[in-house]
């Protein structure tokens, strides 16, 4: 899964993301690209009609309403498939095969569905706090921090925004 949030778990505000941080659409970018993304219709609706489909991505937008939609366009796209759960998604996004990671990348009701199936989780980190009405689900103890950028303090973005990005991993236990 990938995120950005403040400190008090904030990851949106009315559709959209509640800061300014160009750093974190570069590091977005740079960690999903050419691999298949899981989205939301509001996270695939928060994204600039130029950019959609996110160019050197799958997208699989989850929705049930959203199917027969044909006021956007860019749906009518072959990087573009509509679902009508996660777990529909997921088993697409196994079959397609076009990546090595499938990455769930918004809102929170995905999150908090997938999280217990998750493996991986990039997370960009601002030192803020904001205003929201969509929260990040929380790492419980299965989770372990395993790569952090910078390793120590934070950056700076050009918006003046104190970031870091880190990578936590959990292994899940298999039944045998």
């Amino acid at each position: 899964m990938v995120w950005a949030q403040s400190l008090d778990g904030v990851i949106g505000l009315d559709g959209g993301m509640p800061w300014d941080v160009p750093e974190d659409l570069k590091h977005f970018k740079d960690v999903t690209m050419g691999e298949v993304l899981v989205m939301g219709r509001k996270t695939w609706s928060s994204f600039p009609k130029s950019v959609r489909p996110l160019p050197g991505r799958t997208s699989i937008v989850v929705s049930k309403t959203f199917s027969d939609d044909p006021s956007d366009p860019k749906l009518d796209h072959d990087d573009v498939h509509v679902v009508e759960d996660l777990h529909q998604g997921l088993e697409l996004a196994v079959q397609l095969k076009t990546s090595q990671t499938i990455w769930v990348v918004g809102g929170g009701t995905l999150y908090d569905q997938a999280i217990d199936g998750a493996t991986v989780v990039e997370r960009s980190l601002f030192n803020l706090t904001v205003d929201g009405d969509t929260y990040a689900p929380e790492l419980d103890g299965s989770w372990t921090l395993a790569a952090q950028d910078p390793t120590n303090g934070w950056h700076t973005s050009k918006s003046s925004v104190e970031y870091r990005f880190e990578r936590w991993e959990r292994t899940l236990e298999q039944d045998n």
